[in-house]
Protein backbone atom coordinates (compact mmCIF):
# COMPACT_ATOMS: atom_id res chain seq x y z
CA UNK A 1 0.00 0.00 0.00
CA UNK A 2 1.21 3.37 -0.91
CA UNK A 3 0.82 6.76 0.91
CA UNK A 4 -2.76 7.80 1.38
CA UNK A 5 -4.61 11.02 1.44
CA UNK A 6 -8.13 12.74 2.01
CA UNK A 7 -9.49 15.86 1.29
CA UNK A 8 -12.94 18.02 1.08
CA UNK A 9 -16.26 16.96 2.46
CA UNK A 10 -19.66 14.80 2.01
CA UNK A 11 -22.56 13.44 3.40
CA UNK A 12 -26.10 14.20 2.94
CA UNK A 13 -25.81 18.30 3.42
CA UNK A 14 -22.78 18.60 1.61
CA UNK A 15 -22.73 20.75 -1.51
CA UNK A 16 -21.20 21.96 -4.58
CA UNK A 17 -17.99 20.24 -3.17
CA UNK A 18 -16.49 16.76 -3.12
CA UNK A 19 -14.24 14.86 -1.09
CA UNK A 20 -11.11 12.85 -2.46
CA UNK A 21 -9.27 9.55 -1.47
CA UNK A 22 -6.17 9.59 -2.93
CA UNK A 23 -3.48 6.73 -2.72
CA UNK A 24 0.14 6.48 -4.77
CA UNK A 25 1.00 3.20 -5.95
CA UNK A 26 4.20 1.91 -7.91
CA UNK A 27 2.01 1.18 -11.40
CA UNK A 28 -1.15 0.59 -12.87
CA UNK A 29 -1.91 4.52 -14.24
CA UNK A 30 -5.13 6.17 -12.89
CA UNK A 31 -7.82 4.17 -11.18
CA UNK A 32 -10.29 7.02 -10.49
CA UNK A 33 -13.22 5.39 -9.27
CA UNK A 34 -16.05 8.50 -9.58
CA UNK A 35 -19.46 8.82 -7.47
CA UNK A 36 -21.98 11.04 -8.99
CA UNK A 37 -25.35 12.57 -8.98
CA UNK A 38 -24.51 14.05 -12.04
CA UNK A 39 -22.16 11.23 -13.71
CA UNK A 40 -24.41 10.78 -16.36
CA UNK A 41 -24.43 13.90 -18.38
CA UNK A 42 -20.86 15.27 -16.33
CA UNK A 43 -18.93 12.26 -15.96
CA UNK A 44 -16.69 12.56 -18.36
CA UNK A 45 -15.56 16.11 -18.36
CA UNK A 46 -14.76 15.18 -14.81
CA UNK A 47 -12.82 12.27 -15.31
CA UNK A 48 -10.83 14.23 -17.97
CA UNK A 49 -10.11 17.20 -15.73
CA UNK A 50 -9.42 14.75 -12.91
CA UNK A 51 -6.44 13.00 -15.63
CA UNK A 52 -5.27 16.53 -16.29
CA UNK A 53 -4.83 17.70 -12.65
CA UNK A 54 -2.79 14.35 -11.83
CA UNK A 55 -0.87 13.95 -14.32
CA UNK A 56 0.20 18.21 -14.04
CA UNK A 57 0.99 17.26 -10.52
CA UNK A 58 3.20 14.86 -11.67
CA UNK A 59 0.63 11.46 -10.39
CA UNK A 60 0.61 9.09 -12.92
CA UNK A 61 0.17 5.86 -10.72
CA UNK A 62 -2.54 5.90 -8.17
CA UNK A 63 -5.92 4.91 -7.16
CA UNK A 64 -8.66 7.26 -6.83
CA UNK A 65 -11.94 8.48 -5.18
CA UNK A 66 -14.17 10.92 -6.12
CA UNK A 67 -17.44 11.89 -3.94
CA UNK A 68 -19.00 14.18 -5.75
CA UNK A 69 -21.73 16.58 -4.58
CA UNK A 70 -22.12 19.21 -7.49
CA UNK A 71 -18.48 20.36 -7.11
CA UNK A 72 -17.23 23.29 -10.21
CA UNK A 73 -14.16 22.35 -12.13
CA UNK A 74 -11.96 24.70 -10.01
CA UNK A 75 -12.91 22.90 -6.98
CA UNK A 76 -12.51 19.75 -8.07
CA UNK A 77 -9.06 20.60 -8.95
CA UNK A 78 -7.91 22.16 -5.70
CA UNK A 79 -9.36 19.02 -3.86
CA UNK A 80 -6.99 16.96 -5.79
CA UNK A 81 -3.93 18.91 -5.57
CA UNK A 82 -4.51 19.67 -1.55
CA UNK A 83 -4.75 15.37 -1.33
CA UNK A 84 -1.58 15.38 -3.99
CA UNK A 85 0.75 17.69 -1.71
CA UNK A 86 -0.04 15.95 1.57
CA UNK A 87 1.42 12.99 -0.05
CA UNK A 88 4.19 14.31 -2.26
CA UNK A 89 6.73 16.90 -2.37
CA UNK A 90 5.70 18.20 -5.62
CA UNK A 91 6.49 22.32 -6.46
CA UNK A 92 3.80 22.23 -9.74
CA UNK A 93 0.68 24.06 -8.96
CA UNK A 94 -2.42 23.30 -10.99
CA UNK A 95 -4.17 26.90 -11.22
CA UNK A 96 -7.40 27.40 -13.39
CA UNK A 97 -7.69 30.37 -15.69
CA UNK A 98 -7.74 33.66 -13.80
CA UNK A 99 -10.65 35.22 -15.44
CA UNK A 100 -10.98 39.00 -16.21
CA UNK A 101 -13.26 40.28 -13.59
CA UNK A 102 -10.60 39.31 -10.45
CA UNK A 103 -7.77 41.02 -12.19
CA UNK A 104 -9.29 44.38 -10.81
CA UNK A 105 -7.93 46.44 -8.23
CA UNK A 106 -9.21 48.57 -5.21
CA UNK A 107 -8.43 51.48 -3.87
CA UNK A 108 -7.51 52.93 -0.23
CA UNK A 109 -10.60 54.88 0.26
CA UNK A 110 -13.17 53.04 -1.30
CA UNK A 111 -16.46 51.90 1.26
CA UNK A 112 -16.00 48.80 3.10
CA UNK A 113 -19.62 49.57 5.41
CA UNK A 114 -20.02 45.47 4.81
CA UNK A 115 -17.86 42.84 4.61
CA UNK A 116 -19.16 38.91 4.52
CA UNK A 117 -17.50 36.47 6.28
CA UNK A 118 -17.48 32.79 4.71
CA UNK A 119 -15.46 30.07 5.47
CA UNK A 120 -12.72 29.26 3.10
CA UNK A 121 -13.23 25.57 3.09
CA UNK A 122 -17.06 25.39 2.19
CA UNK A 123 -17.53 26.10 -1.47
CA UNK A 124 -21.28 26.09 -1.64
CA UNK A 125 -21.24 29.08 0.51
CA UNK A 126 -18.54 30.73 -1.89
CA UNK A 127 -20.17 30.68 -5.17
CA UNK A 128 -22.56 33.27 -5.46
CA UNK A 129 -21.48 35.29 -2.50
CA UNK A 130 -21.13 38.10 -4.55
CA UNK A 131 -24.48 38.62 -5.72
CA UNK A 132 -25.77 39.84 -2.88
CA UNK A 133 -23.60 42.84 -2.80
CA UNK A 134 -21.72 43.00 0.10
CA UNK A 135 -19.03 45.75 -0.26
CA UNK A 136 -16.18 43.08 0.79
CA UNK A 137 -15.69 39.33 0.70
CA UNK A 138 -13.68 37.42 3.06
CA UNK A 139 -12.88 34.60 2.20
CA UNK A 140 -12.00 33.21 5.91
CA UNK A 141 -8.93 30.90 6.67
CA UNK A 142 -9.15 31.91 10.59
CA UNK A 143 -11.83 30.67 12.92
CA UNK A 144 -14.02 29.61 10.11
CA UNK A 145 -11.80 26.37 8.88
CA UNK A 146 -11.33 23.72 11.46
CA UNK A 147 -7.77 22.95 12.78
CA UNK A 148 -7.14 19.61 10.35
CA UNK A 149 -8.85 21.64 7.18
CA UNK A 150 -6.60 24.61 7.05
CA UNK A 151 -4.09 23.55 4.64
CA UNK A 152 -6.63 22.57 1.56
CA UNK A 153 -8.68 25.23 2.73
CA UNK A 154 -5.88 27.52 1.04
CA UNK A 155 -6.16 25.63 -2.31
CA UNK A 156 -9.66 25.97 -2.22
CA UNK A 157 -9.74 29.60 -1.19
CA UNK A 158 -6.72 30.18 -4.15
CA UNK A 159 -8.61 28.58 -6.81
CA UNK A 160 -11.71 30.84 -6.04
CA UNK A 161 -10.04 34.14 -6.05
CA UNK A 162 -9.20 32.72 -9.86
CA UNK A 163 -12.39 31.43 -10.61
CA UNK A 164 -15.27 33.28 -8.42
CA UNK A 165 -16.67 35.97 -10.00
CA UNK A 166 -17.40 38.85 -6.68
CA UNK A 167 -19.63 41.10 -8.76
CA UNK A 168 -16.80 44.12 -7.90
CA UNK A 169 -16.88 43.01 -3.98
CA UNK A 170 -13.18 44.07 -2.50
CA UNK A 171 -11.96 40.05 -1.95
CA UNK A 172 -10.70 40.06 1.10
CA UNK A 173 -9.02 37.52 2.81
CA UNK A 174 -7.73 36.44 6.43
CA UNK A 175 -5.06 34.88 7.32
CA UNK A 176 -4.76 32.77 10.24
CA UNK A 177 -2.93 34.73 13.35
CA UNK A 178 0.92 35.53 12.81
CA UNK A 179 3.26 33.75 12.38
CA UNK A 180 1.27 30.80 11.05
CA UNK A 181 -0.49 32.70 8.88
CA UNK A 182 2.54 34.01 7.04
CA UNK A 183 2.05 30.75 5.29
CA UNK A 184 -1.09 31.28 3.95
CA UNK A 185 -0.21 34.26 2.12
CA UNK A 186 1.90 32.09 -0.65
CA UNK A 187 -2.25 31.04 -1.06
CA UNK A 188 -3.73 34.35 -2.37
CA UNK A 189 -0.89 37.31 -2.64
CA UNK A 190 -0.18 35.51 -6.13
CA UNK A 191 -4.01 35.65 -6.99
CA UNK A 192 -5.19 39.02 -6.52
CA UNK A 193 -6.25 38.92 -3.65
CA UNK A 194 -7.43 42.79 -2.81
CA UNK A 195 -6.98 42.81 1.28
CA UNK A 196 -5.61 40.72 3.52
CA UNK A 197 -7.15 40.63 7.42
CA UNK A 198 -4.37 39.91 10.17
CA UNK A 199 -6.34 38.76 12.85
CA UNK A 200 -5.83 38.62 16.67
CA UNK A 201 -3.05 41.58 16.01
CA UNK A 202 -1.03 43.07 19.33
CA UNK A 203 1.74 45.24 17.70
CA UNK A 204 2.68 46.19 14.47
CA UNK A 205 5.96 43.80 14.37
CA UNK A 206 3.06 41.57 13.02
CA UNK A 207 2.17 44.20 10.75
CA UNK A 208 5.71 44.64 9.58
CA UNK A 209 6.09 40.31 9.03
CA UNK A 210 3.25 40.49 6.80
CA UNK A 211 4.53 43.13 4.65
CA UNK A 212 8.32 41.70 4.60
CA UNK A 213 6.40 38.31 3.26
CA UNK A 214 3.93 40.44 1.15
CA UNK A 215 6.52 42.13 -0.76
CA UNK A 216 8.74 39.09 -1.02
CA UNK A 217 5.99 37.13 -2.99
CA UNK A 218 5.35 40.44 -5.13
CA UNK A 219 8.51 40.48 -6.50
CA UNK A 220 8.78 37.03 -6.68
CA UNK A 221 6.36 36.75 -9.01
CA UNK A 222 6.45 40.24 -10.26
CA UNK A 223 3.76 41.67 -9.45
CA UNK A 224 2.99 45.58 -9.31
CA UNK A 225 -0.99 45.88 -7.82
CA UNK A 226 -1.56 46.93 -4.27
CA UNK A 227 -2.40 44.58 -1.29
CA UNK A 228 -4.26 45.88 1.59
CA UNK A 229 -3.98 45.53 4.89
CA UNK A 230 -7.08 45.50 8.01
CA UNK A 231 -5.84 44.35 11.17
CA UNK A 232 -8.21 43.08 13.44
CA UNK A 233 -7.35 43.74 16.82
CA UNK A 234 -9.28 41.30 19.45
CA UNK A 235 -7.35 41.51 22.69
CA UNK A 236 -6.48 44.34 25.71
CA UNK A 237 -2.76 44.45 24.60
CA UNK A 238 -3.88 44.96 21.35
CA UNK A 239 -6.29 47.97 22.21
CA UNK A 240 -3.81 49.70 24.07
CA UNK A 241 -1.46 49.67 21.39
CA UNK A 242 -4.06 50.62 18.64
CA UNK A 243 -2.55 53.35 17.29
CA UNK A 244 0.79 51.95 16.39
CA UNK A 245 -1.05 48.91 14.69
CA UNK A 246 -2.90 51.77 12.61
CA UNK A 247 0.22 53.78 11.80
CA UNK A 248 2.19 50.98 11.59
CA UNK A 249 2.28 50.55 7.31
CA UNK A 250 1.20 52.94 4.14
CA UNK A 251 -0.78 50.09 3.05
CA UNK A 252 -3.51 49.55 6.21
CA UNK A 253 -6.58 51.11 4.78
CA UNK A 254 -8.57 49.77 7.97
CA UNK A 255 -8.37 48.23 11.65
CA UNK A 256 -11.63 46.35 13.08
CA UNK A 257 -12.12 45.16 16.21
CA UNK A 258 -13.11 41.87 16.88
CA UNK A 259 -15.35 41.83 19.99
CA UNK A 260 -15.95 38.01 20.80
CA UNK A 261 -12.52 37.62 21.49
CA UNK A 262 -11.76 40.84 22.73
CA UNK A 263 -14.52 40.55 25.38
CA UNK A 264 -13.58 36.92 26.77
CA UNK A 265 -9.94 38.41 26.94
CA UNK A 266 -11.24 40.70 29.46
CA UNK A 267 -13.38 38.44 31.04
CA UNK A 268 -16.78 39.69 30.12
CA UNK A 269 -20.08 38.74 28.06
CA UNK A 270 -20.91 40.41 25.51
CA UNK A 271 -24.11 42.45 25.64
CA UNK A 272 -26.02 44.29 22.58
CA UNK A 273 -26.11 47.75 25.22
CA UNK A 274 -22.05 46.96 24.45
CA UNK A 275 -20.92 48.74 27.69
CA UNK A 276 -18.24 46.56 28.51
CA UNK A 277 -16.72 47.35 24.92
CA UNK A 278 -17.39 50.77 24.70
CA UNK A 279 -13.83 51.90 25.61
CA UNK A 280 -12.35 49.37 22.92
CA UNK A 281 -14.23 50.57 20.19
CA UNK A 282 -13.84 54.07 21.34
CA UNK A 283 -9.97 53.37 20.88
CA UNK A 284 -10.25 52.01 17.87
CA UNK A 285 -12.00 54.86 16.24
CA UNK A 286 -9.61 57.41 17.80
CA UNK A 287 -6.68 55.15 16.18
CA UNK A 288 -8.37 55.07 13.22
CA UNK A 289 -9.26 58.66 12.56
CA UNK A 290 -5.81 59.91 14.11
CA UNK A 291 -4.09 57.06 11.49
CA UNK A 292 -6.27 58.53 8.61
CA UNK A 293 -7.70 55.01 8.08
CA UNK A 294 -11.42 53.33 8.42
CA UNK A 295 -12.32 52.04 11.85
CA UNK A 296 -14.56 49.26 11.05
CA UNK A 297 -16.80 47.40 13.66
CA UNK A 298 -17.22 44.10 15.24
CA UNK A 299 -20.13 41.29 13.36
CA UNK A 300 -23.36 41.11 14.95
CA UNK A 301 -23.75 37.69 15.69
CA UNK A 302 -27.63 36.84 15.88
CA UNK A 303 -28.63 36.63 12.13
CA UNK A 304 -32.17 36.35 12.75
CA UNK A 305 -32.50 40.03 14.63
CA UNK A 306 -32.87 42.42 12.00
CA UNK A 307 -34.04 45.25 14.86
CA UNK A 308 -31.45 44.50 17.00
CA UNK A 309 -28.98 44.52 13.89
CA UNK A 310 -29.98 47.92 12.71
CA UNK A 311 -29.73 49.55 16.46
CA UNK A 312 -26.30 48.00 16.47
CA UNK A 313 -25.71 49.62 13.70
CA UNK A 314 -26.67 52.97 14.09
CA UNK A 315 -24.96 52.90 17.75
CA UNK A 316 -21.73 51.80 15.56
CA UNK A 317 -22.23 54.61 13.48
CA UNK A 318 -22.53 57.11 15.74
CA UNK A 319 -19.40 56.03 17.55
CA UNK A 320 -17.74 57.18 14.31
CA UNK A 321 -16.95 53.59 13.04
CA UNK A 322 -17.54 53.52 9.20
CA UNK A 323 -18.49 49.86 8.63
CA UNK A 324 -18.80 46.21 9.84
CA UNK A 325 -18.42 42.83 9.44
CA UNK A 326 -21.64 40.62 8.92
CA UNK A 327 -22.34 36.77 8.93
CA UNK A 328 -25.15 36.10 7.00
CA UNK A 329 -26.31 37.91 3.45
CA UNK A 330 -29.87 38.98 4.98
CA UNK A 331 -27.61 41.48 7.55
CA UNK A 332 -26.02 43.34 4.37
CA UNK A 333 -28.68 45.33 3.07
CA UNK A 334 -29.22 46.79 6.70
CA UNK A 335 -26.00 47.67 6.87
CA UNK A 336 -25.68 49.64 4.06
CA UNK A 337 -29.33 51.55 4.62
CA UNK A 338 -27.98 52.78 8.23
CA UNK A 339 -24.52 53.25 7.33
CA UNK A 340 -25.40 55.14 4.45
CA UNK A 341 -25.43 59.38 4.60
CA UNK A 342 -28.59 60.74 5.45
CA UNK A 343 -30.76 63.38 3.75
CA UNK A 344 -29.35 66.14 5.71
CA UNK A 345 -25.82 64.97 5.61
CA UNK A 346 -25.97 64.85 1.97
CA UNK A 347 -27.28 68.15 1.13
CA UNK A 348 -24.85 69.33 3.97
CA UNK A 349 -22.15 67.61 1.92
CA UNK A 350 -23.62 69.27 -1.35
CA UNK A 351 -23.45 72.91 0.31
CA UNK A 352 -19.82 71.97 0.94
CA UNK A 353 -19.56 70.43 -2.45
CA UNK A 354 -20.81 73.75 -4.41
CA UNK A 355 -19.53 76.66 -2.45
CA UNK A 356 -15.75 74.78 -2.71
CA UNK A 357 -16.16 74.96 -6.51
CA UNK A 358 -17.61 78.42 -6.64
CA UNK A 359 -14.33 79.45 -5.02
CA UNK A 360 -12.45 77.30 -6.82
CA UNK A 361 -13.25 79.09 -10.18
CA UNK A 362 -13.40 82.70 -8.55
CA UNK A 363 -9.43 81.55 -7.48
CA UNK A 364 -10.11 82.09 -3.72
CA UNK A 365 -7.70 80.41 -1.54
CA UNK A 366 -10.54 80.71 1.34
CA UNK A 367 -13.71 78.55 1.43
CA UNK A 368 -16.58 79.40 3.64
CA UNK A 369 -20.36 78.53 4.77
CA UNK A 370 -21.77 81.83 6.37
CA UNK A 371 -19.22 81.78 9.26
CA UNK A 372 -17.62 78.41 9.15
CA UNK A 373 -14.12 78.12 7.38
CA UNK A 374 -13.89 74.45 5.43
CA UNK A 375 -10.70 72.96 4.63
CA UNK A 376 -9.75 70.57 2.15
CA UNK A 377 -10.46 67.31 4.70
CA UNK A 378 -13.98 68.69 5.04
CA UNK A 379 -13.96 69.39 1.50
CA UNK A 380 -12.89 65.20 1.06
CA UNK A 381 -15.16 63.42 3.29
CA UNK A 382 -18.29 65.66 1.83
CA UNK A 383 -17.53 64.40 -1.22
CA UNK A 384 -17.13 61.14 0.04
CA UNK A 385 -20.90 61.18 0.88
CA UNK A 386 -21.88 62.50 -2.28
CA UNK A 387 -20.18 59.53 -4.22
CA UNK A 388 -22.21 56.96 -1.30
CA UNK A 389 -25.24 59.15 -2.31
CA UNK A 390 -24.68 58.75 -5.84
CA UNK A 391 -23.92 54.60 -5.93
CA UNK A 392 -27.45 54.46 -3.14
CA UNK A 393 -29.00 56.43 -6.41
CA UNK A 394 -29.74 59.18 -3.85
CA UNK A 395 -28.44 61.90 -5.69
CA UNK A 396 -28.00 61.77 -9.96
CA UNK A 397 -24.96 61.07 -11.09
CA UNK A 398 -26.00 63.99 -13.57
CA UNK A 399 -25.50 66.25 -10.38
CA UNK A 400 -22.53 64.68 -9.28
CA UNK A 401 -20.62 65.32 -12.96
CA UNK A 402 -21.75 68.28 -13.01
CA UNK A 403 -20.05 69.54 -9.60
CA UNK A 404 -17.09 67.92 -11.11
CA UNK A 405 -16.51 69.94 -14.14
Amino acid sequence: MGKTATTGNRGESVRSDCFVSLEITNSGGLNIDLKSKVKEMFGDEILKLSNKVLNKLGIYNANVLIDDSGALPYVIAARLEAAVKKVSDTKVEYLPELISENKNFTTKERNRYSRLYLPGNTPSLIINAGIHKPDGIILDLEDAVAADKKFEAGFLVRNALRQVNFYGAERMVRINQIPGGLDDLDFVIPHHANLILVPKCENPGQIHEVNKKIESLKKRERLDYPVWLMPIVESALGIVNSYEIASAAENIVAIAIGLEDYTADIGTLRTNEGTESFFARSQIVNAARAAGIQPIDSVFSDVADMEGLKTNVLKSKSLGFDGMGCIHPRQISVIHENFAPLDSEIEKAKKIVNAFNEATKKGLGVVSIGTKMIDPPVVKRAQNTIDVAVRLGKISKRWQDRTKK
